[in-house]
């Protein structure tokens, strides 16, 4: 079995899509690096790696079998290892995850780019290794979970600030004055104001979910700060995301 030493993490933990497990470029300092010490590499099939990417489904059990207690990291000079981890690859892209026990990949991370590198030399000229796995769900999107080209492109703030909007918006269906539909879709499209008036309601809430679910721009960024406005909760959201964004910035110059 291959291992990887010394490697450094930043883990998300409970992401389903692999577009909010931050490339390097995107990680913060307050993020939180670790340091694992060992930790087993495995060459997959693409299926099997777009699924631990982007889903949270259990893993095949031979593979937790095959990494069972083969990693460590390192704690106040401490060794601890770990129940069920790994780097996987499928010769294109690469992701570590920790089952923290469990048998899905609950926290996942990337690795830096020299080790990115490093992953694909050690596996250059081998075969992937097959692990089935059990009863394999197909994955589905919804407004909370946005499909992947729905968020290419982004920045690490404009995918979490899309995803505020569009948990502002599933809230905006279920409203107790659907009036407000019509509203916010005029406050989108103001030049369509008298075709508007002709929707239902329902017709309102999904132009406006399918104009909103495409791209990012300023526009979509005024309509998440007014939607939000007045909901302590979304806005708690909002201001810490500008907040670490700005310090993000500021950092790299």
């Amino acid at each position: 079995m291959l291992y990887m030493h010394d490697l450094w993490v930043n883990w998300f933990e409970g992401e389903e899509n692999g577009y909010n497990v931050c490339r390097f470029h995107e990680w913060r300092k307050e993020d939180g690096i670790e340091i694992v010490d060992q930790i087993p590499l495995l060459l997959i099939e693409d299926q099997l790696f777009e699924c631990i990417q982007n889903d949270l489904q259990d893993l095949p059990m031979s593979l937790l079998q095959d990494v069972q207690k083969r990693t460590y990291m390192k704690k106040n000079q401490e060794r601890h290892t770990i129940e069920y981890a790994a780097v996987v690859t499928n010769g294109q892209d690469v992701l570590v995850f920790d089952t923290l026990g469990y048998t899905l990949p609950v926290k996942k991370s990337r690795l830096i780019p020299r080790q990115e590198r490093l992953v694909f030399e050690m596996v250059h000229g081998k075969k992937p290794a097959s692990y089935r796995m059990e009863e394999p769900v197909t994955k589905e999107y919804h407004i909370l979970s946005l499909e992947p080209e729905k968020m290419a492109g982004l920045t690490r703030r404009e995918r979490q600030l899309k995803q505020l909007l569009m948990m502002a918006l599933d809230q905006l269906k279920h409203s107790d004055y659907p009036e407000e539909v019509r509203y916010w879709l005029t406050e989108w499209n103001p030049a369509e104001y008298r075709f508007i008036k002709e929707l239902t309601n329902e017709e309102a809430w999904e132009r406006l979910y399918y104009g909103a679910a495409h791209g990012w721009s300023i526009h979509h960024e005024e309509l998440c700060g007014k939607l939000i406005k007045g909901q302590p909760f979304f806005e708690t959201i909002w201001e810490g995301e500008n907040q670490k964004a700005a310090k993000h910035i500021k950092s790299q110059n």
